[in-house]
Order: structure tokens, then C-alpha cells, then sequence
């Protein structure tokens, strides 16, 4: 049965489960507030009945001391007894009415017997046969004689039953109200929270498999005060937290996918042509020697543009798993003689384009991969040169700082489109998509030195300053740990 209940109970809802627990407490309160009343109630009116009984008394035992007699006013339905007690035992006079003694005197005898063995008044509660329960009060009115006078406690316990009565009934229709109101009152309260739960079996049956799924539902409201409202920020921070996972990931993907379609568009386009001149080689085989010798120069020089492309993904791939296995061996370099090195090799490739080296007064000791870093310069300064008319002027200057390094390439070409800088650092992004895949590579050179820049614990940023599209490379001092 208990375990039943405790079922039942646990299947109401919490507004319900809050109001029967506010209402059980109330009961609690009421009924140690109502005994508490009806205790001082109870006591307050004996205490009156008590007062009485000795007033009337003092009376009475000078009308005996003086008279002899019981004379003076009575009271309905009390009754008086005179004892005689000169030899300790008491005696009963004749009462003056006969009214004025019970059917049953054994109990006025017993506290006579309690006067005399106390010396002093003598008050007690005892339940008269036939009569019910009677307050007695016993004194002493002269040496030898005892007055017994006893007042019913029905009004007492009248009185009492009518308080109870009284408590009972409003306490019950204030319980009541309690509960009713108080249900009402909790479940507004609650509303908040019943909205948040419904928010959240709306987000369950939102399908979050499709790649561009989002969560546009919000928990909204002003209700229920400061804590409901701050649970309300934390759930709709987490569905943000959510919601930005979530177009993350979508967005991951389609990178994913665009990276898988352009390389193997990429890949697509050498493997062509190594096969057409395999063909062409076989078919030529038996023909003269130069044209032979032509086409496997033609094989070998796209078998080296795929390995090119190749080892750039491989060496991507690697970047990005760089917490299993680093694709860099730093050691303690000078970099202002890599960047000469670069600007030297820059000059004999492309002499159509002056270039300008300010590398300053002394060396800048670095411990990084110099021919990472020398890769990530070459990328640059080729970028420079393929993506600039003939006659640009490109310029490299090395700057040093208490915790980094950097390289600032800078070219006066007609420089990236504010639309494509943000997407420039993207693998096989191209600005101009009409370029030609021998003159404008395969679009990874800027992902490639962005992603060792960083393995290096360092960035490369694109700016347009002044007119001039400059990269720079920023290394830290110290290597990253």
C-alpha cells in the first residue's frame, strides 16, 4: 500500500506534489497552533472557574465562622459540604438543602481527607457519578471545620468543544483555500519551467542528422522570477551553444566536401594527363626518338605536379593531426638569414619583379623548423610574384619584440577583393577561378603556410595597407610547449 502511494505520488506533477507539501505543512502549523489555543483556552477558564470557587468560599466559611450556618448566595447546580474534622476524621453536617450534596459524596469526602492531610486549600478535578467532571475546592473555615464546594465543568468543556469546532472548520476551509489557490499560484509559477520542457520535446523531434540543421527555438518569457529567469538564460545559452555546434559542424562538412571535390578535381586533372601520355608514349614508341623523349618529359613533369599536390595534402593532413604526430623538427635558427635565403632564391626565379629585404641591424635567434619556415616563404613570395603583373615591387621586412617575431611580405599589386580575404587561407581557394592550374597552382600554397605558421605556435594575417596586400608571418620567441 505504501509503496503504491509513493508511485502515485511520484507520477503527480510538481506544482501538485509543492502544493500537497504546503498543504500538509500548513496542517501541521494549525494543529500545533489550534492545541496550543485550545490548551491556553482550557486552563485560562479553569483558572476563572477556580477564582470563583474562592470568592464564593471566603463567603461562605464567614457565614459558617459567624452563623453556623451555609447561608449566603449558591449557584446553580454547585453543590457544599460542611465536614466536622476535630479528630481528623471527617464528619458530615446535615446540609441546610437537599440540594446541596450529590447522590455520591465520595469524591467532596476524599478531598476533605486531602485538606486535612495538607493543612492549606485543596483544589482537584474528579468526575462525580451521575454528575460528570467537577472542579472541588477545599479550605479550612475554622479549627475543626472544613467547607467542600464543588462547580461543574460543563461549561468548560462546552466552551472548548465549540473552539474546537470553530478551529477545525476554518482551519479546513483555509486548508483548502491553501491548496486550491496555492496550486494555482505554483502552477503560474511553473509555467516557465513547463515552456522550457516543452521547448525541449520540441528540440527531440527536430531532426539534427541533415547537415544544415539549426535550432531556431528559444525559451522566452519574463515569469517566475529571478531563478527561473536565470535557469531560462542557462537553457537558452546551452540551445545557442547548441546551435553554433551545430552550424559548425555543417559548415565542417561542407568544407569537407568541397576539400573532397576540389582535390579530386585536382587529382583528376594530372592523372588526365599522365594517361594521355602514356598513350601517346606507347603510341610513339616505335616512332622517332625525340618525340618519345618529349612525351615521357611531358609524364614525368605531371607525375611531379601530382607528387607536388600530394605531399601538400599530406603534409595538411599532418598539420592537422599535429597533437599525434608533428610534422616539424625545430632547432635554433637565425631567421633574417632564412628570409635571405628566400629573398636570394626569389630573385633568381623571378627577376621581372624587384624585390626589397630590411632584415635589421642583427640576427633573430628563433627555435623553429627552417625548412617549414622557408617553405612558408617561398609560398608567399611566389604568391607575390604569380598573382602580380611583371614590374610589381615586393618587399620583405623582419621586425622583433619582446615575445614575438614576424615577416612582412608586401606586393603594390592590384591587390585580393575584400569578398576573398577572409576565404584566401581555404584549400583550393582561388581568387580567380579562370586562372589556369599551371600559372595559378592548385590554391593550398596560403593553406599550407598558414597551417605551419601556426603548428609554430604562431598565425599569418592578410591586410591591405595603403595600397600594398600584406602577409605576415608571426613566430614566438619561445617555442610552444
Amino acid at each position: 500500500m505504501t509503496a503504491r502511494l509513493r508511485r502515485a505520488y511520484g507520477r503527480l506533477r510538481l506544482g501538485t506534489r509543492l502544493a500537497l507539501g504546503l498543504g500538509v505543512l500548513s496542517l501541521v502549523v494549525f494543529a500545533v497552533v489550534g492545541t496550543a489555543l485550545t490548551t491556553y483556552m482550557r486552563n485560562y477558564l479553569s483558572d476563572q472557574l477556580d477564582a470563583q470557587l474562592g470568592l464564593a468560599q471566603v463567603a461562605q466559611s464567614k457565614s459558617i465562622a459567624e452563623q453556623g450556618t451555609l447561608q449566603g448566595k449558591k449557584y446553580y447546580r454547585w453543590y457544599y459540604a460542611v465536614y466536622d474534622v476535630s479528630d481528623g476524621t471527617p464528619v458530615l453536617r446535615s446540609p441546610e438543602e437537599s440540594t446541596d450534596l450529590p447522590e455520591d459524596i465520595a469524591g467532596l469526602t476524599a478531598v476533605a481527607r486531602a485538606q486535612i492531610a495538607a493543612g492549606t486549600e485543596v483544589l482537584r478535578t474528579d468526575r462525580l457519578e451521575g454528575q460528570g467532571e467537577y472542579r472541588l475546592r477545599a479550605c479550612e473555615v475554622e479549627p475543626g471545620v472544613v467547607l467542600v464546594s464543588g462547580a461543574p465543568m460543563d461549561d468548560i468543556e462546552n466552551t472548548v468543544r465549540r473552539l474546537v469546532t470553530v478551529q477545525v472548520v476554518a482551519f479546513g476551509l483555509a486548508l483548502l483555500a491553501l491548496v486550491v489557490f496555492g496550486r494555482r499560484t505554483l502552477r503560474r509559477g511553473l509555467k516557465p519551467l513547463s515552456d522550457m520542457a516543452h521547448t525541449a520535446h520540441g528540440i527531440a523531434s527536430h531532426d539534427l542528422t541533415e547537415s544544415a540543421a539549426r535550432l531556431p527555438a528559444r525559451a522566452d518569457g519574463r515569469d517566475g522570477g529571478p531563478e527561473v529567469a536565470e535557469l531560462r538564460t542557462a537553457f537558452n545559452t546551452m540551445l545557442e551553444h547548441i546551435d553554433d555546434s551545430l552550424a559548425v559542424r555543417a559548415e565542417a562538412e561542407q568544407r569537407l566536401r568541397r576539400f573532397v571535390a576540389d582535390a579530386s578535381h585536382e587529382l583528376r586533372t594530372p592523372l588526365m594527363s599522365v594517361r594521355g601520355y602514356a598513350d601517346l608514349f606507347q603510341y610513339a614508341a616505335a616512332n622517332e626518338p625525340a618525340e618519345r623523349d618529349r612525351h615521357l618529359a611531358r609524364l614525368r613533369a605531371e607525375a611531379a605536379r601530382m607528387s607536388v599536390l600530394l605531399d601538400d595534402l599530406l603534409l595538411l593532413a599532418r598539420l592537422d593531426a599535429a597533437e599525434v604526430e608533428a610534422p616539424l623538427r625545430p632547432e635554433d635558427t637565425d631567421l633574417t638569414g632564412l628570409v635571405r635565403e628566400a629573398a636570394d632564391a626569389f630573385r633568381a626565379g623571378h627577376p621581372d619583379h624587384p624585390l626589397t629585404v630590411a632584415t635589421g641591424p642583427g640576427p633573430v635567434r628563433l627555435r623553429l623548423d627552417p625548412v617549414r619556415i622557408r617553405q612558408v616563404l617561398d609560398n608567399l613570395l611566389t604568391n607575390a610574384a604569380v598573382h602580380t603583373p611583371a614590374g610589381t615591387k615586393v618587399s620583405v621586412a623582419v621586425s622583433a619584440g619582446p615575445g614575438t617575431a614576424s615577416v612582412r611580405i608586401a606586393d603594390t599589386g592590384a591587390g585580393i577583393p575584400a569578398a576573398d580575404r577572409a576565404r584566401v587561407f581555404d584549400r583550393f581557394y582561388r581568387v580567380d577561378r579562370a586562372r589556369s592550374r599551371d600559372r595559378g597552382g592548385s590554391g593550398l600554397g596560403l593553406a599550407v603556410a598558414r597551417g605551419l605558421a601556426e603548428a609554430h605556435g604562431g598565425g599569418l594575417r592578410l591586410e591591405r595597407e595603403d595600397g600594398l596586400t600584406v602577409f605576415t608571418v608571426t613566430l614566438p620567441r619561445r617555442p610552444p610547449h
